[in-house]
């Protein structure tokens, strides 16, 4: 015999289309998905952001995704690639410089602080030999197409 459970009690969320999306917020806190997106394919990467207020938390679900962390303030001096492992959590400290590359397949759930906006996250223009790094850095550690 199957129950119906009110949403009062449980709220069942997914989400399915290309790129991020809020999924759940509340009180100071957001979860988030980020699946595929064409924005993020290695060639296009033109920019990586920080957070200037709050760590930011990438757990890869399922698929392929590398996050790319940049050192450095003001400007990204150096750029480094994390080839997630499927169910880790990745903390992104706060100010710290990043973006991904994912498969197709991929599905990446983030937790940050829900007053996360364009505000208090500036993003930073990547430079051609930087673009090209992230390419290099993506077939690296990718031996297949995305």
């Amino acid at each position: 015999m199957r129950s119906f459970i009110s949403k009062k009690l449980l709220e069942v969320r997914d989400y399915d289309k290309e790129g991020y999306s809020p999924v759940v917020d509340y009180a100071t806190w957001r979860v988030a998905i980020l699946n595929f997106s064409n924005d993020l394919l290695p060639e296009k990467i033109e920019a990586m952001q920080r957070h200037n207020e709050t760590d930011e938390v990438f757990v890869l679900l399922c698929g392929e995704c590398i996050l790319f962390i940049g050192e450095g303030n003001e400007k990204i001096t150096e750029i480094f690639a994390e080839n997630m492992q499927p169910f880790k959590i990745y903390n992104v400290k706060k100010s710290v410089w990043h973006t991904h590359t994912l498969s197709r397949d991929a599905k990446v759930l983030i937790v940050e602080n829900r007053n996360t906006t364009f505000d208090n996250s500036p993003f930073c223009s990547l430079a051609v030999a930087q673009r090209e790094n992230i390419a290099e850095l993506t077939s690296g550690l990718w031996d297949q197409e995305i």
